[in-house]
């Protein structure tokens, strides 16, 4: 039997993603859609902006396009008379090219009056309200996206060449003893801190049921295979003044075997044979 080397460790959660949502301009309110504690699917229309300066500047833009591509149409047909220049030509050309980028800083200024989900997640809370104004980068609301919690701690040094991305890992949450999930380490440091002689690792656990929040505290186990030993029975092992030792039985008969016990528990114990 293999001896196993089990750890234990404290570690704190987060969402596998959290951002914070923040306005794109300057406005009014005039719509919102932030259930706190919802569900908020990614690109999803989240916040409105008044818009009907932009309203209006997106039709005007609209409108000068429509002149210009009217304008370069009549030129081209006049070029085949030669009744323009190529300077002119030129000129409608240009104004065309304005017109049409114009009219995308057009569309570009309206969208920005609607602010989309950037991630599937779940709303925070937020005070604000329609009619509320909002100045550019005001934060709005957090989402964070806990299909997955990460888990932060630390292991020491001496397990830092047994450790490895992928390796499996058991969390259980500290305020719901009954839940047992398993995960697998996600990411490990680089650097082991000087003062405690400990690695950070990351690990990463399931959470489909949605049991588990951003912000709870972990008790994180991993096991790492160690030196193969004899496995017997615990009442096998017998003891004298010289130590603990076991009866086998060589070529018919029954001899002593000191021993040293390694580990030893109710189903068995681990024996290293001198």
């Amino acid at each position: 039997e293999i001896q196993a080397d089990r750890l234990t460790a404290l570690g704190d959660g987060r969402a596998k993603r959290a951002v914070t949502v923040r306005a794109n301009a300057v406005g009014r309110l005039t719509g919102l859609s932030l259930p706190a504690g919802e569900r908020v699917e990614a690109g999803s229309v989240i916040a409105t902006l008044e818009d009907e300066a932009e309203q209006i500047a997106l039709q005007t833009a609209q409108l000068q396009l429509e002149d210009a591509q009217a304008e370069q149409t009549r030129v081209a047909r006049l070029e085949d008379t030669g009744a323009v220049t190529g300077v002119r030509l030129r000129e409608t050309d240009l104004a065309l090219r304005r017109a049409e980028l114009a009219l995308r800083q057009a569309e570009y200024d309206l969208a920005q009056r609607r602010i989309l989900a950037p991630i599937t997640g779940w709303a925070g809370i937020t005070d604000l309200e329609v009619g509320d104004r909002v100045s550019a980068q005001d934060e709005l609301t957090t989402l964070t996206d806990r299909s997955e919690i990460l888990i932060d701690f630390r292991l020491p040094e001496r397990v830092v060449a047994k450790l490895e991305v992928g390796q499996e890992i058991t969390a259980t949450p500290l305020g719901l003893r009954d839940q047992q999930i398993t995960g697998r380490i996600a990411a490990i440091d680089s650097v082991i801190d000087r003062d405690s002689r400990t690695l950070r690792v990351q690990g990463l656990v399931p959470n489909p049921d949605d049991l588990l929040r951003a912000g709870m505290a972990f008790s994180v186990a991993l096991e790492f295979p160690g030196a193969r030993l004899l496995s017997v029975s615990p009442l096998a092992v017998q003891w004298r003044d010289a130590g603990p030792f076991v009866w086998a039985v060589e070529g018919g008969k029954a001899r002593q075997i000191d021993v040293e016990l390694v580990q030893r528990n109710r189903a068995s114990g681990l024996l290293r044979a001198e």
